[in-house]
């Protein structure tokens, strides 16, 4: 719990060091949390501080057969929460998958009460690429003005390999957790692609990474999020404001 703590307090810290002079979402906070697939009771939290991603639904792509799994555990958040819908996508081959069906499961999310915008978290293959190029496109051709689109991404997209160069989301969070072979978050220097150059994400169970000042951070917890925890970081925050 100390661990999970001292790397909030610093990330918030870092956040709140240095505001970038363009905030592509001016209407979350700069703290975010996810709410993964599991009981989330998170009615403690001041929404001016924290909003809350949470996995609203997991689309499955196998053999060009597209399933939906959707949230099937509880969120209870604090009336006027900034709420981000997060759609996961889990592929096994998309050479046959029918994008239109993928486009119309993730819209579906978009239809929760209270969303104000949409991230997509897909660990694309390289031959997936174009797939998911497109599947972008279209839904930033479809939804409104008003709700955002966000995306995940892995941190050697947001490094060497920066192929997301130029595609129409609002934000590429890079995930400093979780980090594969070959992949950094390159100390002392910034990403590359400047979709990447407004937020990060990281995990309370790892070592905080090395990050540039001024971005939102979207915080990952292995577990239920604790009252305990939670207040204990908003205090600390609030301890460096």
């Amino acid at each position: 719990m100390k661990t999970a703590l001292a790397i909030l307090a610093l990330t918030a810290l870092a956040a709140l060091a240095y505001r970038p002079q363009h905030d592509p979402l001016p209407q979350f906070p700069r703290t975010m949390v996810w709410a993964w697939e599991r009981p989330e009771k998170l009615d403690f939290i001041d929404p001016h501080e924290v909003g809350v991603a949470f996995l609203a639904r997991t689309i499955y792509i196998r053999g060009g057969v597209v399933s939906v799994r959707p949230r099937l555990q509880p969120l209870v958040v604090t009336p006027g929460t900034a709420l981000m819908a997060v759609v996961r996508i889990e592929s096994q081959g998309v050479e046959s998958a029918s994008r239109a069906e993928v486009e119309h499961a993730i819209l579906d999310a978009t239809e929760l009460r209270g969303i104000r915008a949409l991230q997509i978290d897909y660990d694309a293959r390289t031959s997936e690429r174009d797939f998911y190029r497109a599947l972008l496109v279209d839904l930033h051709r479809v939804l409104p003005s008003s709700m955002p689109l966000s995306m995940t991404a892995l941190a050697s997209w947001c490094e060497s390999d920066n192929w997301i160069s130029g595609l129409p989301v609002t934000e590429a969070v890079p995930m400093l957790f979780r980090m594969g072979a070959g992949e950094s978050s390159r100390p002392g220097e910034d990403f590359g692609p400047d979709l990447c150059r407004s937020s990060v994400g990281i995990s309370t169970d790892e070592p905080l990474p090395d990050i540039p000042r001024g971005r939102r951070v979207y915080i990952f917890h292995p577990r239920s999020w604790s009252a305990v925890e939670l207040r204990a970081a908003v205090h600390e925050v609030h301890r460096w404001q």
